[in-house]
């Protein structure tokens, strides 16, 4: 007997076999992974999610850093709340005169009408500047201290 000519109910050896193979891979199949399996375990490598007694250093050191930036801020809310709308006021007004001035020394130095040289005192400050063609030469000095600081401009020349 040969494989083509045997037959059983309109079905040939062949595929009898073949749906045998069939039937058998998808039972292994199944059947394989759950005898090959093992219980999935999660070990952390970011020190921030713990698990190691070795990363407490690490853990202490984000809640200082969390802890410094809260108390910094906290700091400035309660300073800004201190603050009453008089001080308010003053510190405004004294920021718009020291504008004014700044503006008036750089209309001084640099305005249509500018000066050579010249010097500019208030409160506990000094300005002075020369004008040497290729440059500006500020001094700010405060009379306090003495200390001096030196700013230097390149001109533009046309």
């Amino acid at each position: 007997m040969s494989l083509r000519s045997f037959s059983l109910r309109g079905y040939s050896l062949r595929h009898l076999i073949a749906g045998v193979a069939v039937a058998g891979g998808v039972v292994l199949s199944i059947s394989a992974p759950s005898a090959l399996a093992s219980e999935l375990v999660y070990t952390p490598t970011s020190p921030s999610f713990g698990g190691s007694p070795l990363n407490s250093s690490h853990l202490f050191g984000l809640a200082n850093a969390q802890n410094e930036y809260k108390a910094k801020a906290d700091a400035a809310a309660a300073r800004q709340t201190a603050t009453s709308m008089s001080d308010r006021f003053i510190q405004m007004l004294q920021t718009r005169l020291y504008s004014s001035l700044a503006s008036q020394v750089s209309e001084a130095i640099f305005g249509e009408n500018a000066q050579d040289q010249g010097r500019i005192k208030f409160d506990d400050q000094e300005v002075s500047w020369t004008n040497t063609g290729t440059e500006v030469r500020l001094l700010v000095t405060d009379l306090q201290t003495g200390q001096i600081s030196e700013i230097i401009i390149p001109t533009i020349t046309q």
